[in-house]
């Protein structure tokens, strides 16, 4: 279901409880237009220390430089405001992410590609962030083992998980549950960085793209 559509279907059930959704007077066609690209979301997901902020901070610079309307949302960044009250349990973990798909969506709609870097350890969470968002909703699964992250550990989340110190940490005491069928899966154990946001860049040309040749560089 594109943008446009889900906004009506809310629309009508938001009617049902007295709350009326204001008609943008540009839709998301309008703001592609002028950007030269479809708005979206790339919705990376893995372990923590699997490359993800990292990766999607590449895929921003790379593409502002191509000329490329895109916002990195940060876990942790999030995490210090919009969801600042919620914590760690399942409970929460699912609130930070409907919060943070209908944020998004937002984006999507305003022709924006939003880079989403995010645990979201949760397969229906995911799901849920799925159908807020739409068609143009793309998992990325930033697939490093545990093995592989927990020897990197870049902000000694590991080392403090395996003390005890941090209770409900994904991979260690809380689960973490790998995408079935993402868009894209980039492998950060046995990729670099650089080909790494090259890969999610053809991902980009291939579905987001309104000149197929414009992300085509040497």
């Amino acid at each position: 279901m594109s943008h446009d559509e889900l906004t009506k279907t809310r629309a009508r059930e938001a009617e049902a409880r007295n709350i009326y959704i204001v008609d943008h007077r540009v839709d998301s066609k309008d703001h592609w237009t002028r950007t030269g690209h479809k708005g979206g979301v790339l919705w990376l997901t893995g372990l923590s220390g699997s490359g993800k902020s990292t990766l999607a901070l590449g895929v921003e610079q790379a593409l502002h430089q191509l000329g490329y309307q895109g916002y990195v949302l940060d876990g942790d960044n999030v995490r210090a405001g919009l969801n600042s009250d919620l914590g760690f349990s399942p409970t929460d973990r699912s609130e930070n992410i409907r919060r943070i798909a209908e944020v998004a969506a937002l984006f999507a709609q305003s022709g924006t590609l939003a880079i989403t870097a995010f645990i979201s350890p949760y397969q229906q969470d995911r799901d849920l962030a799925r159908e807020i968002i739409g068609d143009d909703f793309h998992e990325v699964f930033v697939d490093a083992s545990l093995g592989v992250c927990e020897a990197r550990d870049p902000k000694g989340l590991y080392k403090r998980a395996r003390a005890g110190e941090i209770p409900e940490f994904t991979g260690i005491s809380a689960p973490y549950e790998a995408p079935a069928k993402p868009e894209l899966v980039v492998n950060t154990s046995n990729l670099a960085i650089e080909p790494s946001v090259h890969r999610v860049l053809d991902h980009v040309e291939s579905h987001f793209a309104l000149n197929q040749s414009r992300l085509r560089v040497a």
